[in-house]
């Protein structure tokens, strides 16, 4: 007899959608066509596609339901009311303005927040969250804990903030120099990694000392607030709405993709507390999103979010979402593929540096890892390494990072356990072959977050 039972994901398949299975030959192709660069590849000539965990969801009947509900009015949407009323049910905050996905919040509130010269420091970096912080004039300091950049660490939470590292911030540039705390739930760069609820309550504190807000980057809150109930003393039997309420009360605005935990394929929004600081965002949203209450989003998006919102704090989706990353990242891990540890919530994270250690890292590894995978199974993955981490604003040259990773990312209620057995055999494949791989050089490089369409070729 088993010492624990077989799990089963919470739902069953009502529609199901043709995959593509080409050749070997064919991917080549293909991705010789794409300049080696998976973001490149079309969704069509794909198998597996485990490049991104946003958008690419699956809604569920009642999602799609409320799609019909649609009130598309241009101004007082109901739908937005009804958004509106799940921000405030599940994450408290007193003001929302939906905006087209994440990105878009973070613009309005880094053009509102930072000046020029301004720092802003953050438990690591998101691209698009440095980008807009950069463009608006700031600058971007990391202050997570070493831990993060090491990946074998098994510590439970790398995604913590390190307050001796904002403290030098402070000590350095003045308080009156930071507009912002950025804490991120959970860390996407350093492996999908959480924060733990006391960490977040010294940063709070931290925080209230000096006078300076903290803006909560939560894509993915339930998934961390899982985490916290699964390790962090004290919170086992809590409820994850319970946590993630308990979260977001710590800080003071928030920006979210809702396309990650809350389960739609497109939308965002922008909140906050601070009822002046709502009335910038309001005069900011209608020059780039839309009508506060709708933001560039139709009202049947929005009616989906807020259905979404509630569904992704269930404990029984959140644990099987999470539990089917584990059980691939355990397939991995048992085959000895070096992987970012412990495995994180959203992927499970290649460690490039280790997988192809005789490839150096101007030769982008895990770009080429990723397309690797790719030729061999007609699985797409993506690169979360120097490709990603892009270029220093003062020198020109490539930011190294740390990390090399390759991202295997899952989107949510769309696979079954038989597909990560697919991944996993692909990856190990490629790793008894890893000797073959020689990197890639850059022939295409965008001004702007060149890894979605830079483009490469193979080094002879």
């Amino acid at each position: 007899m088993k010492a624990t039972r077989s799990w089963a994901e919470p739902y069953k398949i009502k529609m199901v959608e043709p995959l593509f299975m080409s050749t070997q030959e064919q991917r080549e192709g293909y991705l010789k066509e794409a300049g080696y660069n998976t973001f490149l590849l079309r969704s069509k000539q794909v198998y597996i596609d485990l490049l991104t965990d946003s958008g690419t969801s699956a809604m569920s009947d009642r999602q799609w339901a409320g799609m019909m509900m649609g009130d598309e009015a241009y101004a007082g949407s109901e739908n937005f009311y009804h958004m509106e009323d799940a921000v405030r049910r599940y994450y408290g905050y007193k003001h929302v303005i939906p905006t087209h996905q994440g990105r878009g919040a973070e613009h309005i509130l880094s053009q509102i927040l930072i000046n020029k010269g301004d720092v802003v420091p953050g438990n690591m970096y998101f691209t698009t969250t440095r980008l807009h912080q950069e463009l608006a004039g700031g600058k971007f300091v990391d202050v997570i804990i070493d831990e993060a950049h090491d990946p074998v660490s098994e510590y439970k939470f790398k995604g913590n903030c390190d307050i001796q590292k904002l403290q030098r911030v402070v000590d350095t540039y003045g308080a009156e120099r930071v507009p912002y705390i950025c804490m991120a739930t959970t860390v996407n760069m350093a492996g999908g990694q959480p924060i733990s609820m006391e960490n977040l309550k010294t940063v709070r504190a931290f925080a209230d000392k000096y006078g300076i807000m903290i803006v909560h980057d939560m894509t993915r809150v339930a998934e961390n607030a899982f985490m916290i109930q699964q390790h962090e003393a004290g919170y086992s039997d809590r409820s994850i709405a319970e946590i993630v309420l308990e979260i977001c009360s710590l800080t003071d605005a928030a920006t979210m993709s809702a396309k990650k935990d809350a389960l739609v394929n497109i939308g965002g929004f922008l909140a906050m507390n601070d009822p002046e600081l709502y009335q910038k965002a309001s005069n900011m949203v209608v020059v780039y999103e839309g009508l506060h209450t709708y933001g560039g989003l139709a009202g049947r998006d929005m009616e989906a979010l807020a259905i979404g919102i509630g569904e992704s704090v269930q404990q029984e989706h959140i644990r099987a979402r999470i539990g089917q990353v584990q059980h691939l990242g355990q397939m991995l891990r048992e085959a000895g593929i070096p992987l970012v540890l412990p495995i994180g919530t959203h992927g499970v994270f290649i460690d490039a540096k280790r997988f192809l250690p005789h490839v150096p890292q101007d030769a982008f590894p895990a770009q080429a890892l990723a397309a690797e995978i790719y030729a061999d199974s007609g699985v797409r993955t993506m690169e979360r390494g120097i490709v990603s981490a892009g270029r220093n604003l003062e020198t020109g040259a490539h930011n190294f990072p740390e990390l090399e990773l390759v991202r295997l990312t899952i989107p949510r209620r769309v696979y079954t356990q038989a597909h990560m057995e697919v991944v996993a055999e692909s990856v190990v494949s490629v790793f008894e072959a890893r000797d073959k791989i020689r990197g890639l050089k850059m022939i295409y490089e965008p001004t702007y977050l060149r890894f979605f369409q830079a483009r490469f070729e193979p080094i002879q």
